[in-house]
């Protein structure tokens, strides 16, 4: 008997509800399967995949032919994360989609009105687009005061979406850029953008370079920075399987949560001194030989000789500019021979090899100064470290997963490149359990920031241009690395390849220097300066006269969210494209605000849901997956990809009656992504991949014009190919959408890790596992045998796809580092090429015992701000999180009876003793205060927080989640917590500290 796992599952689920009733005298059994059948009889299934987080689960959705509507919506069983689980969210998208108060037609707020209009969509994009036009001509900067072309407006400002499709993405920054747009900004720079900033100094890529199948491979799994039991529920299934293969799971987080319950061990870290622990670690790796020799003296930059001009002094490293609060990076270079090849020491001994620097660098943080500063005691310590360093052997494997804890804070960027750096010196990149696993916490944040939805790349990540750069040539000679060594595949000499292919898929009509000069021009300046707490703080000086929402709600999930609201109140007009009502769209109204004094003109678009359109998601693994639409829009909303051509349709028509400022690009944007008179995301994605514009031969085989490239191998520099998004190149081929396929077959290698490479697409290359001919030697031999991630055998790779296809021992094995080696030493970064521990802006501590350098000379900051330092009016430390059942700043799931009701209200954690200490009882209402603002929500007095000794005094923590707001449609809801935290940021991306800042709490 053959039986499905479909079959499987609902077979399961009537035996569950059999034994729980069997004992009452009769069978429900037949009842409930006849209901189910009722439910779904005459329906159309198809599939997508859910909204929330990034693990990326497969949905099952039932849809009444007649109707459009969905009656059902389950796990995909045949999906290979999932296996047809949801987590609480992910179950409630049914409701979320029928059931829940949508805003399903276009509304309007006129300046000075306290109320919402009905408009028609005609009417309110004509408006729309009448009101862009004026400012960006009135605004426009063709060039700048040394005569540099510019081609930009900065009175207009974007932020969102990762909410939106992979190619509703592509397509929103390819209008805005047309537009002149350069302040454009989305979820994924208060998420991860210190993720990317991080993973590519490390490894070359700025992406998770596992997935989470593979966490199943691991031996140890340290999590920290990440409740991933309660965030990416799902995900834990893997590391579930893991421990039941016999792995150690370690936890290290400031509060003990339910990953804290199910880890092996745990233990409590005061926020904010990640980079003590790791330091320590790694000098506790380094001193005890724990490090994998071969591995880091061939795959790493170890034995690379630093320049003599480097040096770190009382919390400095040489080139510190304090008058510009920057470093000179120039002594942080390699010494080079007579051919420019870097200097290297093989054996590891000479004192300014990269080796012998991290060790000096880390001689301080002895494990009784990091147990002073983290508040963990040493046997602790030393148990995680030991636990974990026992990885660092060919056969063994360990990962380390994280999310906001790392993220959000003035040094996220050196927090990652600390855990980057502990498995390269461990030997766990490249290899099947192991690998630096960011879990992304929006279900495309990952593809937001590969379309490049931010104001630093371009989609692919490639350089945004600079008013220096006048011509596409100075363009690529600034932005395109260069190796001297051999052995260095150097992939990013490819550069003008992926640019030229870029600029056609925008422009395809003018020549390659007219569509470099159309693409608008940053200043030389800190690109923090054009990213997230950026805008709003020129946004709250005037500095803007109208913003694009897409998708988000910075009035609950932006750090200082009270300066956000503030600074909303400045602009002429908003538009806001979501589902619901939010705090961001109402902000005219929220709390103490009076409607009559607020000019800002507010358009709310309503959007369609995921269901309800079709298009490419990409989850933490790089998993490029197709959503297919199953149901019809609801209402009037429209998909975000039709609400963009229609505007662009208006704007467009302005500019050929009225003529207007640099009308070229207007003119000249390739926006022929309609079927039908409808946005059709197909043949977007078409554009993502790449098409020949011209006759061509690649290798053996040819192509004709208009032929979709097989791979961004075939791309050219001359403007005969044009590629949307060159990572993307692959994944919608002649052969078909490769990131639709569902084909679950796998060969022995594939089938024994979980790789599942015909199950969609991966980016690069449908490749699983990055960097994964470092699990090789230069023989091509797995230095795993027992689990190999790819091997050569009979001239050719197997397993997975090659990184980088040459044979062994050809080319070093990190291909997107210009030296081809992982980065210990890491020059790239503003902040120094060594991760160290300063205090977070805001901490218990006005001094640190590594440094006289209390926080990071570096940080973003804004002078006028102040700040609270071992200030007795504030002498708690706060962290933000998540919970289950509500996600992000709370829009969706506080508009869904199921997960309200799990979850109803905001609440702070607070510990036995301090809430002894304030008088305070579980139940009672409770106020939190920070320099900027105050929020009462219930009080839970709880185990799960304990004060900790931190240079011999005791320090508090209390904990707020930041998914609730004032427009929580029950009773005793609270104000976001963001209201709290400050708006300061990591130097290199700009992304908020919002996970360690001071409070104080009292009784309400």
């Amino acid at each position: 008997m053959s039986l499905k796992r479909r079959d499987f599952l609902k077979a399961a689920s009537a035996t569950a509800t059999a034994a729980a009733f069997g004992g009452l005298g009769f069978d429900l059994t037949p009842a409930r399967a006849f209901a189910y059948a009722l439910k779904t009889a005459d329906t159309k299934v198809g599939t997508s995949v859910c909204c929330y987080c990034a693990v990326g689960c497969g949905l099952l959705v039932h849809t009444n032919p007649a109707t459009g509507r969905t009656v059902n919506i389950e796990g995909d069983p045949d999906h290979p994360i999932n296996e047809g689980t949801l987590c609480p969210k992910g179950s409630s998208i049914f409701e979320t989609t029928e059931q829940s108060p949508r805003v399903t037609s276009v509304l309007y707020r006129a300046p000075y009105s306290d109320k919402w209009e009905e408009k028609p969509w005609d009417w309110a994009l004509a408006r729309i687009a009448r009101k862009v036009k004026d400012v960006r001509d009135a605004s426009f900067e063709p060039v700048s005061a040394k005569g540099q072309p510019l081609n930009r407006t900065r009175a207009l400002a974007s932020v969102g979406s990762a909410a939106i499709d992979n190619e509703e993405g592509w397509l929103l920054q390819a209008m805005l850029r047309a537009l002149g747009l350069v302040y454009i900004d989305s979820h994924a720079r208060i998420c991860h953008s210190s993720t990317v900033g991080a993973l590519a100094e490390c490894f070359g890529r700025g992406a998770m370079t596992n997935h989470w199948i593979d966490l199943k491979n691991a031996d140890v799994l340290l999590i920290m920075g990440s409740n991933a039991a309660e965030n990416h529920p799902i995900s834990f299934k893997w590391v579930t399987r893991a421990m039941e293969n016999g792995a150690t799971l370690i936890h290290v987080d400031p509060r003990f949560t339910r990953t804290s319950a199910k880890a092996d061990i745990h233990s409590f870290i005061r926020s904010g001194t990640d980079i003590a622990f790791f330091g320590g670690m790694m000098k506790y790796i380094l001193e005890n030989n724990l490090f994998q020799q071969p591995y880091v003296a061939e795959y790493t930059n170890a034995p690379f000789i630093v320049s003599e001009g480097f040096s770190f002094k009382d919390g400095l490293f040489s080139g510190w500019d304090p008058a510009k609060t920057a470093y000179d990076k120039s002594s942080w270079a390699y010494e080079t021979d007579e051919n420019g090849v870097p200097r290297k020491d093989p054996a590891l001994a000479h004192p300014r090899c990269v080796m012998q620097l991290l060790k000096g660098h880390y001689a301080r943080y002895d494990i009784d100064t990091v147990s002073s500063v983290t508040g963990i005691p040493k046997e602790k310590l030393e148990q995680v470290w030991s636990t974990f360093a026992a990885t660092g052997k060919p056969d063994k494997a360990g990962t380390i997963l994280y999310a906001m804890g790392q993220c959000q804070h003035t040094v996220g960027v050196q927090n990652i490149r600390a855990l980057g750096m502990i498995q390269l010196l461990l030997g766990n990149i490249g290899v099947a359990g192991g690998g630096v696993n960011a879990l992304r916490g929006e279900s495309n944040v990952q593809g937001t920031t590969d379309i490049a939805l931010i104001c630093d790349n371009l989609p692919g990540y490639l350089a945004v241009p600079k008013a220096s750069w006048t011509t596409l040539a100075e363009y690529l000679k600034g932005a395109t690395p260069v190796s001297k060594d051999p052995m260095s595949l150097n992939w990013w000499s490819n550069y003008p390849k992926y640019m030229a292919s870029y600029l056609k898929s925008v422009y395809p009509e003018p020549d390659l220097e007219t569509a470099y000069a159309w693409l608008p021009k940053v200043d030389d300046v800190r690109i923090v300066d054009y990213s997230w707490l950026s805008i709003f703080e020129r946004m709250s000086q005037g500095g803007f006269k109208g913003l694009f929402v897409w998708g988000q709600n910075p009035a609950g999930g932006s750090a200082n969210a009270g300066k956000t609201r503030k600074a909303f109140e400045t602009l002429d007009f908003m538009v806001n494209v979501n589902l619901f009502h939010n705090e961001s769209s109402n902000f005219w109204r929220g709390p103490g605000v009076d409607p009559k004094k607020i000019k800002t003109e507010v358009f709310l678009l309503p959007a369609c849901i995921s269901v309800e359109k079709e298009g490419a998601v990409v989850n933490s693994g790089r998993w490029l997956q197709w959503r297919h639409r199953n149901a019809a829009p609801m209402g009037q909303s429209r998909t975000d990809g039709d609400i963009l051509l229609g505007l662009w349709k208006h704007i467009r028509e302005l500019y050929a009656k009225e003529g207007g400022a640099f009308t070229g690009p207007i003119a000249g944007l390739h926006v022929d992504y309609e079927t039908g008179g409808a946005y059709d995301a197909a043949k977007v994605a078409k554009r993502l991949n790449g098409t020949f514009l011209k006759d061509a031969t690649v290798g053996v085989q040819s192509f004709k014009a208009g032929q979709q490239v097989p791979g961004f191998a075939a791309l050219a520099d001359d403007g005969s190919t044009c590629c949307g998004c060159w990572i993307f190149s692959g994944s919608y081929t002649d052969a078909g959408n490769m990131m639709a396929r569902r084909d679950r077959k796998q060969d022995s290698i594939q089938e024994a890790l979980g790789l599942f490479p015909n199950w969609a697409y991966a980016w690069p290359a449908n490749r699983r596992i990055l960097y994964n001919r470092a699990s090789t030697d230069n023989a091509g031999n797995p230095t795993n045998p027992a689990r190999p991630v790819i091997a050569w055998q009979d001239g050719k790779w197997v397993g997975d796809v090659p990184d980088g296809g040459m044979k062994p021992g050809e080319k070093y094995p990190f291909i997107m580092l210009p030296d081809g080696c992982g980065h210990l030493f890491g020059s790239s970064r503003v902040d120094g090429p060594f991760p160290e521990h300063y205090e977070p802006m805001e901490s218990p501590l006005t001094v640190q015992p590594f440094s006289p350098i209390r926080s990071n000379p570096t940080a973003l900051a804004f002078a006028h701000e102040p700040k609270a330092v071992e200030d007795p009016r504030y002498p708690y430390v706060c962290t933000t999180y998540r919970v289950t059942e509500q996600w992000q700043s709370g829009t969706m799931t506080r508009q869904t009876g199921w997960l309200r009701e799990c979850q109803p209200q905001g609440f702070c954690e607070l510990s036995m003793q301090l809430a002894r200490q304030l008088g305070i009882q579980n139940g009672d209402k409770a106020t939190l205060e920070s320099v900027r603002g105050a929020v009462t929500v219930t009080a839970i007095v709880t185990q799960r927080l304990q004060p900790m000794t931190v240079m011999g005094r005791t320090v508090h923590l209390v904990g707020i989640p930041w998914q609730f707001g004032w427009m929580q449609p029950n009773a005793g809801g609270a104000d976001s917590a963001n209201l709290l935290s400050p708006s300061v940021g990591d130097p290199n991306t700009g992304i908020p500290e919002t996970k360690a800042f001071m409070v104080n709490v009292r009784k309400a």
